[in-house]
């Protein structure tokens, strides 16, 4: 195959050929038109018809009418006249009306109970206390509070005792101190130091043990030669077990080594009963009291 060029500056051609030159074919190739084809043909444009004259509205008909110095019109809308209901209508409009009042969590404002002849009813203790003072003010009398509180049944303090340090020896756990509080009751456990990995919680009821509920100690410290170990817990009271009579049991359980080792005030349970106190308000301070429902 040959190249050559028609003038000076246009692109190289490729001929192709037999060596005949009687049957001689030759063809050419452009490589303008390999490398810059030649772009389409444009689109003929699409011709848009405009649209046709628009029939005017009646309203624009009445504009033309109307000079520029008249006021411009109103529309008058006619209503059919409605007499007033009659007082049978009336009465059946609000009889179907209901009107509930609720609380602010859409619950009903009272609650009716039937009670039995030998049924005494459960007042709250908030309702007596507001029952009660406004009778002893009524009557001129002197405010007093009536304040529940639990007195354990045991030496608070056993952790004093001649025979805690045997107590401490044969059971590896022995309750220290109890302390009673308006937070709660909370108190000090000591444990023997056999492991490092040890466990104490405390086991307690309102129910006689009918149900009951365990809490686990944290530890705070240890013995002066690190043989014991001091767990603190604290248990919860909720308002409305502090009535007089009730009784809380507790028990301590010690788990170490795989083994569980008990203090259970020798077969007997702690036990903490409920009492309360008067207290006298002084007159001063009737009118400052907050009183919480």
């Amino acid at each position: 195959m040959a190249a050559s060029g028609e003038k000076s500056g246009t692109p190289p051609q490729f001929i192709g050929g037999s060596s005949n030159a009687s049957a001689t074919r030759t063809t050419t190739i452009r490589l303008r038109d390999i490398y810059d084809p030649k772009p389409h043909p444009p689109k003929a444009p699409v011709r848009i018809r405009p649209p046709g004259p628009r029939t005017p509205s009646v309203k624009e008909l009445n504009l033309k009418h109307v000079s520029p110095s008249d006021p411009p019109t109103k529309t008058i809308m006619r209503t059919r006249a409605q007499s007033l209901p009659s007082s049978a209508e009336r009465k059946k409009e609000l009889r179907s009306l209901q009107v509930r009042f609720v609380d602010s969590l859409g619950l009903e404002l009272e609650d009716v109970k039937v009670f039995k002849v030998q049924e005494h009813p459960l007042i709250p203790q908030h309702v007596m206390f507001r029952l009660l003072m406004s009778s002893e003010l009524a009557f001129g009398k002197s405010l007093e509070l009536s304040l529940p509180y639990f007195k354990p049944c045991f030496p608070e303090s056993i952790g004093a005792q001649p025979d805690f340090l045997k107590r401490l020896c044969a059971q590896s756990v022995c309750l220290e101190q109890v302390l009673c509080s308006e937070q709660g009751i909370t108190g000090t456990i000591q444990v023997l130091n056999s492991a490092y990995e040890k466990e104490v919680t405390v086991h307690y009821s309102f129910t006689n043990w009918r149900t009951h509920t365990e809490t686990a100690a944290s530890w705070v410290s240890s013995g002066p030669r690190g043989e014991t170990d001091v767990f603190r817990f604290r248990l919860p009271v909720p308002p409305f077990l502090l009535q007089p009579g009730a009784i809380l049991e507790f028990a301590i359980c010690y788990r170490v080594k795989g083994c569980h080792h008990w203090d259970n005030n020798s077969g007997r349970n702690y036990k903490l009963s409920c009492h309360s106190y008067k207290v006298t308000v002084p007159r001063e301070c009737e009118d400052s009291m907050l009183h919480f429902t």
